[in-house]
């Protein structure tokens, strides 16, 4: 065991978080992202029974998102016609506040297909058990800079 890790962060998903680098970018999914087929040429890890929420706030206090592009955070739009409310959104807010002076404005929101785009190219997809719908999100890894 170490200190400082949260326990939701399995070792193969620390040792993951630890060989990206800046630029790269992890996906968080919900339990309907299809990540296996998305990431079928990324690595897919399994965090089932796990919510996002949660996954957000300990992935975040391992890797800074980038500030050297104006939003390091992506979510999926809502579809055209669906009229689901999404309360995890303001949830995902708060954390990135927590973590980012930019708050919302670090969060940029794509179609599905693009959300699907950009996921394709991720370092690593988490894979969760969250069922709430349209809590997918994609985080681009800053650097970590020494005071």
């Amino acid at each position: 065991m170490l200190k400082g890790i949260p326990n939701i962060i399995s070792p193969e998903m620390l040792k993951r978080l630890c060989e990206m680098g800046h630029g790269d970018s992890v996906v968080i999914a919900d339990g309907n992202f299809p990540a296996e087929t998305i990431g079928k040429n990324n690595i897919v890890l399994r965090a089932d029974g796990h919510g996002t929420v949660e996954l957000l706030r300990a992935v975040l206090e391992l890797i800074p998102l980038d500030t050297l592009i104006m939003q390091p955070v992506a979510l999926m739009k809502i579809s055209e016609g669906d009229t689901t409310a999404v309360p995890i959104w303001d949830s995902y807010e708060k954390i990135i506040a927590e973590v980012d002076q930019r708050g919302n404005k670090a969060i940029k929101w794509l179609e599905r297909q693009d959300f699907y785009g950009e996921a394709s190219k991720a370092y690593l997809i988490i894979a969760s058990g969250e069922t709430a719908t349209y809590a997918n999100i994609i985080l681009k890894k800053g650097v970590i800079v020494e005071l």
